[in-house]
């Protein structure tokens, strides 16, 4: 046997990385615990799942993050799973993932493309390409017309908080949805959805056709979301952030934290951290933002939190993720104590137990 001498690089080198075997374990979870032993990328999805786990046994509040083409690249029904089970408390989610997810709620598809496919016959063909994923356009069109229909139904006389907007628009989706999609399981579930950037996305062309159609202008309280994600932030007692995609969803969220001294309240940050992103961030970094120390300097993350930063696209990272989350989370959810939302009219209260 060879023997390694100590010296005094020793005491860095004590874990050393294990091969990922192969056997017949069919489990993620089984997968992702061998994973916990190689480095990189690997090792950083095993963290994730892990870290997952710490969030739901600390009584966290978890925060989901999530922009770009989620919906589209086939997440949908994975992501409804978390908010359904309540693996998740707050969705901040962009437009696109929101437009997206009511075009496939309402019965649609999005279709798999090709590089190679011209572009100028997509278009004459009424496709709208979205990366090597395809939809049509008239589909697209009616679901703006549907939400449309929505706002045709809401009493114009007063202002909307986002969130509030969202919460309707899933209650209407939820009466003739087939299958559950973001909003709707977060309906059921009371699961309150913002959303930072609704009106520079696809949900604006339905709001504005109402009011191109039916003269119906809907007033945004935008204020309102603010105050309401700082009530959340104020009543947690630890939270946790999870982002897909880029960090674009997540800048709402560290208004909220960042504007505690309104409510005269401590700032915490988050205790726990995983971010699921092909953006480059270095590995010494492994945190949801992109400066360092950064995170913690302007409070968004708890001094010492835990955090996973995975280098992956979020439809490679996600399957393994929440299909080991469906085999593992179970002991944890019995006793976990999660936040309580309850919504009349254009009130939101949240009770942490």
């Amino acid at each position: 046997m060879v023997t390694q001498k100590k010296n005094k690089a020793s005491k860095f080198l004590t874990v050393p990385t294990r091969p990922v075997p192969i056997d017949r374990d069919r489990s993620v979870a089984g997968l992702l615990e061998k994973m916990e032993g190689a480095g990189f990328g690997a090792k950083q999805l095993a963290e994730a799942h892990r870290i997952w786990l710490d969030m739901l046994d600390d009584n966290s509040t978890i925060y989901l993050c999530g922009s770009g083409n989620l919906v589209s690249s086939g997440m949908r029904r994975l992501l409804a799973y978390v908010v359904k089970n309540r693996f998740v408390d707050v969705l901040v989610l962009s437009g696109t993932v929101l437009f997206q997810d009511i075009h496939e709620t309402l019965g649609r598809n999005h279709f798999q493309g090709h590089p190679s496919m011209s572009d100028e016959e997509l278009d004459a063909s009424d496709v709208a390409r979205i990366g090597d994923v395809l939809a049509n356009r008239e589909e697209y069109q009616e679901a703006d017309e549907w939400i449309g229909s929505v706002v045709n139904q809401l009493e114009t006389t007063r202002p909307y908080a986002v969130r509030e907007f969202l919460h309707l628009v899933g209650r209407e989706l939820a009466e003739i949805a087939n299958e559950d999609g973001l909003l709707t399981a977060a309906y059921k579930s009371r699961v309150p959805v913002f959303c930072p950037d609704l009106l520079g996305s696809e949900m604006a062309a339905g709001i504005a056709r109402a009011r191109f159609e039916k003269k119906l202008q809907l007033s945004l309280d935008i204020s309102q979301d603010t105050l309401e994600m700082m009530q959340i932030a104020q009543k947690t007692r630890n939270s946790a952030i999870i982002t897909l995609g880029s960090n674009s969803s997540q800048n709402m969220l560290n208004v909220a934290e960042i504007t505690s001294y309104l409510t005269r309240s401590k700032l915490r940050g988050h205790k726990y951290a995983i971010s699921i992103t092909t953006d480059s961030v270095p590995l010494s970094t492994r945190t949801p933002s992109f400066g360092g120390t950064h995170t913690e300097t302007f409070g968004k993350l708890l001094k010492g939190a835990t955090t996973a930063y995975v280098p992956a696209d979020p439809s490679i990272a996600l399957p393994m993720i929440i299909t080991a989350l469906s085999q593992t989370a179970a002991k944890f959810m019995k006793g976990r104590k999660r936040p309580n939302f309850s919504f009349s009219g254009s009130t939101m209260s949240i009770d942490v137990p």
